[in-house]
C-alpha cells in the first residue's frame, strides 16, 4: 500500500531559508512539495512573519514568495483555537513562536515541523517529547522522509 503524502509544516526560519537559498534542505523540501511528494503547510502567522522579514531584508523576493506558495500548492491554515495556544505556552514563553507551534498543532496528521530556531524549538526537548509530530531542521526532515521510505522510488529522492 502506498504511503500517504506527509504533511510538513515550515516555520518562518525554514521558509525564509528555502526562499533565500537555491540549495540546501529547505529548498529540497520545497522542490518535493512542488513535485507533489509532500504537502507543505504554513500558517497565516508564518506568512505574516515572512512578509515582514522579506519587506525588511529583500522586498524584491515578495513576488517569488507568492509564486512559490502557488507552485508548491502550499496549504495555508489559520488557527482560532485558544486552547492550543495555552497548551503551546506550557513549553514556549515567546508568544510568536508559541502561536506557530499552536498553529502546527491545528494541522490534522502533521508529520514534521521544520525549523532552524534552536532556542525555542530544536533545543526544547520537553516540547519535542510532547508534540504528536517530529520537530527538526530541513536536513532532519529529509533524513526522516528517507528513513521512513516516504520518498522511495521517487526521482531525485
Amino acid at each position: 500500500m502506498p504511503n500517504p503524502k506527509p504533511n510538513v509544516f515550515f516555520d518562518t526560519s525554514a521558509l525564509f531559508v528555502g526562499i533565500w537559498s537555491a540549495q540546501g534542505g529547505a529548498r529540497a523540501i520545497l522542490q518535493l512539495a512542488e513535485a507533489g511528494l509532500v504537502q507543505l503547510v504554513v500558517s497565516s502567522q508564518v506568512l505574516a512573519e515572512i512578509e515582514t522579514v522579506l519587506r525588511e531584508k529583500r522586498a524584491d523576493q515578495l513576488p517569488g514568495l507568492l509564486r512559490l506558495l502557488d507552485v508548491c500548492n502550499v496549504q495555508i491554515i489559520s488557527n482560532d483555537k485558544p486552547g492550543q495556544l495555552r497548551r503551546a505556552r506550557r513549553w514556549i514563553s515567546y508568544a510568536p513562536d508559541a502561536m506557530v507551534i499552536s498553529d502546527a498543532l491545528a494541522v490534522s496528521g502533521l508529520s514534521f515541523f521544520v525549523t532552524l530556531d534552536r532556542e525555542h524549538f530544536l533545543n526544547n526537548k520537553d516540547l519535542q517529547t510532547a508534540m504528536p509530530f517530529k520537530i527538526g531542521t530541513p536536513g532532519d526532515c529529509l533524513a526522516w522522509l528517507r528513513t521512513n521510505n516516504l520518498l522511495a522510488g521517487k526521482p531525485d529522492a
